[in-house]
Parts: C-alpha cells; sequence; structure tokens
C-alpha cells in the first residue's frame, strides 16, 4: 500500500474521530442549552453537521462506502429565532407544487365553471393554463389542495414557512415579490412536505411487505383497485 493510500486511510480515521468530538460537543451543548433556540446548540448542530459530511465523504472516497445516517447540512437549517418576543403581526408563506396529471379532467372542470357563469364553450376552458385559470379563480387554495385529485392535479412538494413581525406590512408594498424578503430570523416556525420523505417510507413498507404472503399482496391489489372504481364522476356537484 502506497503512502498515498495510508494518508487516505488516516484522513478517515481523523474524519471518523472528529465526528466523534463533534457528537460530544453536541450532546454537551443540548445538556446545557438554555432556552428553544440557544445558539450554542445551533452552532454545535452545524459543526457536527460539516464532520459528517467530511467523513461521509472521505469514507466514500476512499473504501467506497457511506454512512447510513444523513445530517442536513448548516445551509438546510434555520438560524435561531431573533425575532420580536411578543410579535404583533405576522406572515404565512406557502407554497405547493402539483403536477397536472389528468388534463382532460381539469378541462371538465373548468367547462363546468364556465357553464355555471353563463360562458359555456369559452375560449379559457379549451387549454390547460386557461383552466388552471379558471379553477384558481373558482376555488380558495385550501380547497384545490384538499380535492386535487378531483381536479386532475397530483401533489409535489410543499412548505408552509410562519414569520413574525413588530407591524403589520403597508398594503400593497409586498405583492409584487412577495418571498424575496424573508429573513430566515424571523421565521417563528417551518413545515416542509416532500415526496423524497415519502419514497424512504414507502421503501420501509416495501422491505417490510416482502415477507408477507403473495396471497395478503393480492388481496391490497384489489382492494386498491375496487377504490378507483368507487371514484365520483366528473359532473358530480360537491360545492
Amino acid at each position: 500500500m502506497s503512502d498515498a493510500a495510508q494518508s487516505t486511510a488516516a484522513e478517515v480515521r481523523a474524519a471518523a474521530e472528529a465526528v466523534k468530538t463533534a457528537l460530544d460537543r453536541h450532546l454537551a451543548a443540548v445538556e446545557r442549552r438554555s432556552g428553544e433556540d440557544d445558539p450554542a446548540v445551533y452552532e454545535a448542530f452545524n459543526q457536527l453537521a460539516a464532520a459528517a459530511e467530511v467523513y461521509d465523504e472521505l469514507l466514500y472516497d476512499r473504501y467506497d462506502e457511506v454512512t447510513p445516517f444523513e445530517i442536513p447540512g448548516a445551509e438546510d437549517a434555520l438560524p435561531p429565532y431573533a425575532g420580536p418576543e411578543e410579535p404583533n403581526a405576522l406572515s404565512v408563506l406557502i407554497r405547493r407544487d402539483y403536477a397536472v396529471a389528468e388534463p382532460q379532467r381539469l378541462l371538465a372542470h373548468a367547462q363546468r365553471i364556465e357553464a355555471a357563469e353563463g360562458e359555456d364553450g369559452g375560449p379559457a376552458s379549451g387549454t390547460v393554463h386557461g383552466a388552471l385559470g379558471l379553477l384558481f379563480g373558482e376555488f380558495e387554495p385550501d380547497e384545490i389542495a384538499s380535492r386535487h385529485k378531483e381536479f386532475g392535479l397530483e401533489e409535489g412538494d410543499s412548505t408552509l414557512w410562519v414569520t413574525a413581525a413588530d407591524e403589520p406590512a403597508e398594503p400593497g408594498e409586498w405583492l409584487e415579490a412577495p418571498f424575496e424578503q424573508v429573513d430566515p430570523q424571523q421565521v417563528v416556525c417551518r413545515f416542509d412536505v416532500s415526496a423524497v420523505f415519502d419514497d424512504e417510507i414507502d421503501d420501509v413498507d416495501d422491505d417490510d411487505e416482502d415477507d408477507e404472503d403473495t396471497e395478503g399482496l393480492e388481496d391490497e391489489l384489489d382492494s386498491d383497485l375496487d377504490e378507483d372504481e368507487d371514484l365520483e364522476p366528473l359532473d358530480a356537484d360537491r360545492r
């Protein structure tokens, strides 16, 4: 084994020791934390994440192996809250992504909206982008989120941020760029929903299902098919 290879192996060992040290520091910071947003815990978390990332990279380069855990990088974490202790105002920032999974279903809903408004056969309902405009003009975003499958949409990632402020924003001042002036230190809480998390859960479920007998799996598939057959017709009035 060459000196260069020995040096790389030593680097992996040193990186592993750095992770152990960072773990001890993080635990100590947590044990001594002075509050929910203790900056010492935040700093120790970032140090641990950085050490784990270095170790993971060196381990893969030297031995073609990876660690069994994943720690988000410091750039993915919010800084400690530094907003007002008693906020007088708040902003809720929401983004929801959808895929147009069934365009014909979407177009059919748009045509019904136009018909109800006395504009049967209008040009807007004849295109997907026009149909989307009609849909979001007719229904609140929360209702679309709860009925997305009915409208031919498929959910993607979504995120919700709640930010605090001393005073409400002036009317109209942020409408042109609603998400550009977010101060991460003003974020009270954040909730993310991602298909990435669902895929991880599905992988675990698939491993568990491999241990079941074939008959049980077929019953489950039959049940799913039955549920699909029970879908409401497109012309059902649910408003």
